[in-house]
């Protein structure tokens, strides 16, 4: 019987296969000597194909993890804490939109990409029971996978800040302020590098572990593709990288990427006012199953509203709906699909025409020496009438925006400055160049909402600061600029304009901390692992913003006062006698890179270009948990293009696989490896050449 079923198994799986036209023996798989996967097929749909496989054999369990979420299993695996994300993502009706619009909108070879993509995630789960966490979970679909995609489109657009804050019940003293942490993205033209080349910098900040951290590939076909990059599990191409003709990196924008609204409610609750008209408010059952005592799953009940805005919800302080760009397309895959194949500008802005990313500045360059930069976003014409920052009245049509997109070339954008340079810190779009290149903001930012002039970061200031030093700069003056870990001369950070004080407290006016007040007053601002006064730093920093947001001082902009940072600095000093005995410790005693038996010293700090968030463990010292990530640096010159790259642990997620921990020095250390876009080198020094059906167990 069971060689039967084995058999039956087997020709069910090829019979799949041939129907999306897949031949197995296409597909090969390079593993490199950091264990990266070079794939390698006829088409882009068993490229896709070999995408997936490669992708369970290293991110398998952050792989299920996210699609348990999207099918709203998660709470069958991870208990509490996964029930929670359950409800979040059925309370933004994520997967009725998707079952809503797959069939329309999901068409043509994006299609049969994808779901060859699907195909090889369940193939692999067949082939390895033992690595399921959710037997039930499978077989996953495409359907699952945008889910997905529009689960990212919120976080990365800070939609999710706003839901949050329905919830907590906060939501009418501040709105809009609680940005997330991002990244750096620099391109240099060829008319301000000494050796003629052009010059691209890839330098996101993401967590180092988890849904969102980066996996890097390389995607080969004859139909087109030749890129590498990064990607997330789940990822069905390359978010961010290069392909041989031109590359692009991401950086988090903060724009008006989602509205909240107050309704005016009837007597009961049950109808809201719109338009001079009562309506009735939609009451939704949701069901989620919660796991306790290790395998025993209880049901879960809630209940949810809709209102005409979308999502609604019941709190203290009465009904509040949630309407977000990000949940009102499926094309989010098919552009970075599109933006994969770009050959050229042209064909990229074919491709930004989609729309489907519902947020994400771009920073691009290109072999015939185009830099560009945009602020993109699916921004609605919204009615100038009104605050969008502010809460907005939830009882006229003319707070609710619908598909009707500011064209993209309205959007904040650069082409091809005289300075010869671009870049994006998460800060302004309207300072990405000099200041005479930049973009200028009109009233039209009064309804899309970016930061306007003015509202910079640490990186960004220090970025100009570097920047100005240099008339012409090489490839190796880059790797400085990118790699560096001091502050700026005026430190500021978005929600905390005059950060500066806590460099200036008088030691007179604070006995009790004088003495770590004198060491910060003569620290030189670097965070290289060397550095004795960076960890005292850090926890002051920390300990104040966690001050700042007790006392809701959250707004974009915001001067503290002097006692919060006395407060931070107070704090940091208990800690730093308490935990190591001395206010001055060496940066790389207290700061650790670390992955099972590897332990190392790591530099950087918040918001320096080498960006570094860290957290306390048990032993007191600190491990590195986001900011620098995935790194790819390259140039496009006359010989081609050229990579290097470093990812912040390895190719798997694995314990005790070689590649879980390949990277880990060098990321550490601040060097990078080489790469090629070369499929016949790539293959010359192979450690590992194989096709999906042949891969082994662990």
């Amino acid at each position: 019987m069971r060689i039967f079923l084995s058999f039956l198994f087997t020709f069910i799986y090829f019979a799949l296969c041939f129907s999306q036209g897949i031949e197995l023996n296409n597909i090969k798989i390079a593993r490199d000597d950091y264990g990266v996967p070079h794939i390698m097929a006829k088409t882009d749909v068993e490229v896709a194909y070999g995408l997936g496989w490669a992708e369970c054999e290293d991110q398998f369990i952050t792989m299920q993890e996210l699609m348990a979420a999207c099918k709203g299993m998660l709470g069958q695996i991870k208990g509490k804490q996964g029930i929670i994300a359950d409800f979040g993502i059925k309370f933004m009706g994520l997967a009725d939109f998707v079952n809503n619009n797959y069939e329309h909108d999901v068409t043509g070879n994006f299609k049969l990409y994808l779901e060859s993509f699907v195909d090889a995630v369940n193939n692999y789960a067949e082939l390895h029971p033992e690595e399921v966490l959710l037997k039930k979970l499978f077989p996953i679909s495409g359907k699952d996978v945008l889910v997905g995609y529009l689960l990212g489109n919120v976080e990365i657009s800070g939609a999710g800040v706003d839901l949050q804050k329905i919830l907590n019940g906060s939501i009418i003293k501040e709105l809009k302020s609680n940005f997330p942490k991002g990244s750096n993205a620099i391109a240099i033209s060829n008319n301000k590098t000494k050796d003629g080349k052009t010059y691209l910098a890839i330098n996101s900040h993401q967590p180092l572990e988890g849904w969102y951290s980066w996996y890097e590939a390389h995607l080969i076909s004859e139909e087109g593709l030749n890129i590498l990059g990064g990607t997330f599990a789940g990822g069905i191409c390359i978010f961010h990288g290069a392909n041989e003709n031109l590359g692009w990196a991401h950086t988090v924008n903060h724009a008006d990427f989602s509205d909240v609204y107050k309704l005016t409610m009837n007597s009961d609750n049950t109808s809201y006012l719109y338009d001079g008209k009562w309506m009735p408010l939609v009451k939704i059952k949701l069901k989620a199953k919660l796991k306790i005592a290790g395998v025993v799953t209880i049901p879960i009940r809630q209940t949810m509203y809709k209102s005409v805005y979308g999502p609604t919800f019941k709190t203290e302080n009465g009904f509040f709906a949630w309407r977000f760009v990000a949940g009102q397309t499926l094309k989010m895959g098919e552009q970075w699909y599109e933006m994969n194949k770009a050959k050229n500008l042209k064909e990229f802005k074919q491709a930004l025409q989609i729309r489907g990313l519902a947020a994400l500045n771009i920073v691009y360059a290109d072999k015939e020496d185009n830099i560009y930069y945009i602020s993109n976003g699916r921004l609605p014409i919204r009615n100038e009438n009104y605050n969008w920052k502010e809460v907005l009245p939830g009882n006229t049509s003319e707070t609710l925006w619908n598909e009707n997109l500011i064209p993209l070339d309205s959007l904040p954008q650069v082409l091809n400055p005289e300075s010869g340079y671009i870049f994006n810190t998460n800060n302004t779009p309207f300072n990405s160049t000099s200041q005479t290149d930049n973009p200028k903001e009109t009233k039209l930012n009064k309804t899309m909402g970016f930061q306007s002039v003015g509202v910079e970061n640490n990186r960004s200031n220090r970025f100009m600061e570097l920047i100005a030093d240099y008339e012409m700069l090489n490839y190796e003056d880059l790797k400085l600029i990118k790699y560096d870990g001091q502050y700026p001369s005026n430190m500021t950070m978005t929600n905390v304009k005059n950060l500066e004080m806590l460099m200036h407290l008088d030691e007179n006016l604070y006995p009790d901390i004088a003495d770590a007040i004198k060491i910060l007053n003569n620290w030189d601002r670097k965070s290289n692992i060397e550095n004795n006064t960076t960890a005292l730093f850090i926890i002051a920093l920390k300990h104040l913003d966690k001050l700042r947001r007790d006392a809701n001082l959250t707004s974009v902009g915001t001067i503290l006062p002097e006692h919060l940072f006395v407060d931070g600095l107070r704090f940091a000093k208990s800690e730093m006698l308490e935990k190591f005995g001395s206010l001055e410790i060496a940066l790389g005693d207290f700061q650790r890179h670390t992955r099972e038996n590897v332990n190392l010293p790591i530099g950087g700090a918040p918001d320096v270009l080498a960006a570094i968030y860290s957290r306390e463990t048990k032993d007191g010292t600190y491990r590195a948990i986001a900011g620098e990530s995935y790194i790819e640096m390259v140039q496009f010159g006359p010989s081609g293009v050229e990579i290097e790259s470093i990812n912040a642990f390895g190719a798997s997620e694995k314990p005790g696989t070689p590649n879980s921990t390949t990277q880990m020095e060098y990321f550490a250390s601040g060097k990078l490896k080489k790469m090629s876009l070369n499929k016949e080198e790539v293959l010359k020094n192979a450690v590992r050449i194989y096709s999906p059906m042949k891969a082994k167990k662990d």
